[in-house]
């Protein structure tokens, strides 16, 4: 590999405080209108200048895209991400403003800061920092950073078709993924799918008083807590026939490995604030979390504290999803499932909630998993790197292998336990600088290294950045 001048990287100070303007917009894509998604857009587009950031529509929030296509004749990789965040649920629960980015010891605290703000601008800082000081980049790379991944991605499809061949690329490297511990360098070889829908029970047209009308009719918030505890049996198992399609138990080979990862389950239930872990039974916690499929009511509404059989009452529910489950058919077994009960007196109806996500997969033995593996042991040189697998989901993984024929590295520097989704979502301050160092070997190792990455095709237009 040929020598390379040290990056010196831009100072903590620095980053942080653009880092600050970035999550101080409220780009909740749930929730926000379109001017404020579209002023994070703005904002990420702009510190893209080095790659001719722009702002480009889609059926909903728009994406923004770029492109540095000055290395002729090397591979080029395509940088994803996104700008929109979670809502912030309770603002009473938060120690600080969830929009007001809060240094707080070696930690930095606000909504997106760690999913995926941070992770995302680590990327377009360091790269900046190397045009600056190299005179260009080892490699291509392309970016789309999306609006809508909190929601499901459900326009990223129509759009990545319509530009695939400018998004054409050798691997996608994803700053979204989150790594399975602080106290490990880890990656990420499998991510699960998902399906979200909504269980609707109505019943009268209005909410009764339910001292007048108690024992008459059909309680829609009663029927459904029915409906709800149908879903699983007592063994802790999904109880909906055929929702298991698809899934293949791990085999001997796959088990040995999940026992050879420490993991202790009395810690990891003290680390979130519960007596014992639980779940399907026959498996442990971590082949739980890594290689089991799971059905979760994510929130219950209907009435409230008051004496009334309220009219309609409704159960959110989320389905993660491994090996070769079908979304789609998970959601037809639920709707079946729920037709079957025959719930009397009371309308039922099962909707999809935002897109619907196959299981992710990348083969261990890939060459971007050993250079990704070499560039984390120079920023980590005393640990051994863990693979693991996201129990959360990245819709755009299987979107980029079916229509760009690309695979996926998850490659962030957030962490699980950052409280992704959560109030009080934080990052660790030194991940910004390890992150930078090692997306720096990362590119470097890929375009001229024993891992490097095999062209495809030349780029579309690779003179532009010469």
């Amino acid at each position: 590999m040929a020598a390379v001048k040290n990056l010196e990287l831009p100072p903590l100070d620095g980053v942080l405080a653009s880092l600050g303007e970035y999550v101080a917009i409220p780009s909740d894509s749930r929730n926000a209108g379109r001017g404020t998604m579209r002023r994070a857009a703005d904002w990420i587009a702009g510190r893209l200048d080095f790659a001719g950031g722009r702002v480009e529509e889609t059926g909903g929030h728009p994406v923004v895209r770029g492109e540095w296509l000055g290395a002729a004749g090397a591979p080029t990789v395509l940088v994803y991400g996104h700008y929109d965040v979670q809502p912030t649920g309770e603002e009473s629960e938060w120690l600080s403003p969830p929009f007001h980015l809060t240094v707080d010891g070696d930690i930095a605290r606000g909504r997106g800061v760690s999913d995926d703000k941070g992770p995302v601008f680590l990327v377009v800082a360091m790269l900046q920092a190397a045009i600056a000081q190299r005179g260009g980049l080892p490699l291509n790379v392309k970016f789309l950073i999306e609006g809508e991944e909190e929601i499901g991605s459900p326009h990223l499809p129509e759009y990545v078709r319509a530009h695939a061949r400018e998004l054409a690329c050798d691997l996608v490297i994803s700053a979204d993924g989150a790594q399975w511990r602080p106290d490990e360098p880890s990656l990420s070889v499998a991510s699960k799918g998902l399906v979200a829908f909504t269980i609707t029970v109505e019943g009268a047209r209005d909410d009764l008083h339910s001292g007048r009308y108690g024992g008459t009719v059909a309680n829609p918030a009663q029927v459904l807590a029915t409906i709800l505890a149908s879903l699983h049996n007592p063994d802790g198992s999904v109880a909906v026939p055929g929702f298991y399609d698809g899934v293949t138990p791990p085999g001997a080979e796959r088990l040995a490995q999940l026992d050879a990862v420490p993991f202790d389950d009395a810690q990891f239930a003290a680390q979130i604030g519960v007596s014992e872990t639980c779940g399907e039974a026959g498996y442990t916690t971590l082949q739980r979390l890594w290689e089991r499929p799971t059905l979760e009511v994510n929130g219950v509404a209907g009435g409230g504290r008051y004496t009334v059989i309220p009219h309609v009452a409704r159960g959110f529910i989320s389905c993660r999803l491994v090996g070769e489950q079908d979304p789609r058919r998970v959601l037809a077994a639920v709707s079946g499932h729920v037709k079957r009960l025959g719930a009397r007196g009371v309308r039922v109806t099962v909707e999809q909630d935002g897109g619907a996500v196959p299981a992710y997969r990348i083969d261990p033995a890939h060459p971007a998993i050993a250079a990704a593996t070499e560039a984390l042991r120079r920023v980590y040189p005393s640990q051994e790197v863990l693979l693991a697998v996201i129990a959360g989901t990245l819709p755009a993984t299987t979107l980029f292998e079916q229509v760009l024929g690309a695979k996926t590295l998850f490659f962030s520097f957030s962490t699980a336990d950052e409280k992704l989704h959560a109030p009080n979502e934080f990052l660790r301050l030194r991940r910004i600088h390890e992150g930078m160092r090692a997306w720096d070997a990362l590119l470097i190792s890929m375009a001229d290294g024993p891992h490097r990455l095999q062209p495809t095709s030349p780029p579309e237009h690779a003179e532009a950045n010469a």
